[in-house]
């Protein structure tokens, strides 16, 4: 291993540490090593970080930003080792960061694409795939957590889901509680996973056509080809499975707005289910959608009536 591959790890290393995941950098960061290397550089110099962000040169212009974003938190850590090394000048790439706008699944998305998800092939495949949407759908639980699931994380006796601190965000482990119906159909899941694959090669608890754990590329790949052929996808309109998170979240309000139920007061509930920091974060996932605003609407016209 280089000098360079050995500083990468111990970066990586350190601010893991720190609660971050880091899995960009994981992926990136070795490439730019190689790329450095090839260069015949022994560290990062500003014009290189630069050529290596701005790869694919058909990539929009955020894409080589993100990449150069990365190789700047390297190189400002390798600097205080190595102070040859230059840190890329922020702002190369004049580019603004628009948040993506939600896709917010409706009752009967989620069924369509739980049906698609049933014809996949092999069937075990299917199976999987059912599942772990079904799941995010009812959950509002991060791709990432899901499919880090382990067999023995999830308790359909008792109806709970832990959410292991290595798989969650910012380390923050917890409990999730499942609905019976939820759990009759994981259950139900389990069945077939032992029947179509009675020796995993894994311990995940969604695994794949070869019997092994589920990784994020493929999982979005699935959804791209489900909802191009169901028509949901579009030039503008891109469904995402981090939708179901913010969808889950909009669809609780609504229930509550119904009911009655004094948001304020159990937005904390749900914040602490979706495992958020603070309620400050689960308001980031609440899309104005026109059903919501017009049960808010309401809400606030009988306020004003009580009022006067």
């Amino acid at each position: 291993m280089s000098a360079l591959s050995e500083h990468v790890e111990e970066y990586l290393r350190a601010r893991r540490a720190l609660g971050v995941k880091l899995e960009r950098h994981g992926r990136l960061l070795p490439q730019l090593v190689a790329y450095l290397e090839a260069a015949g550089a022994s560290t990062v110099t500003g014009n290189l970080a630069i050529s290596w962000a701005r790869l694919p040169a058909d990539a929009h212009p955020a894409h080589w930003a993100a990449r150069l974003s990365v190789a700047r938190g390297f190189a400002a850590y390798l600097q205080t080792i190595d102070p040859a090394a230059e840190v890329p000048p922020a702002g190369v790439f004049a580019v603004r960061y628009q948040r993506p706008e939600p896709y917010v699944w409706s009752p009967q998305d989620i069924c369509r694409l739980l049906q698609a998800a049933q014809g996949l092939q092999p069937p075990l495949k299917a199976a999987s795939y059912q599942a772990l949407f079904g799941l995010l759908a009812v959950t509002g639980m991060r791709i990432g957590e899901a499919i880090a699931l382990q067999l023995n994380d999830v308790d359909l006796d008792t109806g709970v889901i832990t959410i292991r601190a290595e798989a969650a965000k910012l380390q923050r482990a917890r409990l999730v509680p499942i609905h019976p119906t939820t759990a009759w159909a994981l259950a139900g899941y389990l069945d077939a996973r032992q029947q179509l694959c009675p020796q995993p090669g894994s311990t995940a608890f969604f695994v794949g056509a070869a019997g092994i754990a589920l990784d994020r590329s493929a999982v979005s790949k699935t959804l791209r080809e489900i909802t191009t052929t169901l028509g949901l996808r579009t030039d503008t309109v891109h469904p995402r499975t981090h939708d179901l998170r913010h969808s889950f979240a909009v669809s609780t309000l609504i229930r509550w707005q119904r009911s009655g139920v004094r948001i304020d007061e159990k937005i904390i509930v749900l914040s602490a289910y979706l495992g958020h920091a603070s309620p400050a974060e689960t308001y980031y996932y609440l899309t104005a959608t026109p059903e919501l605003m017009g049960l808010a609407a309401q809400r606030l016209d009988l306020r004003f009536e009580g009022q006067s």
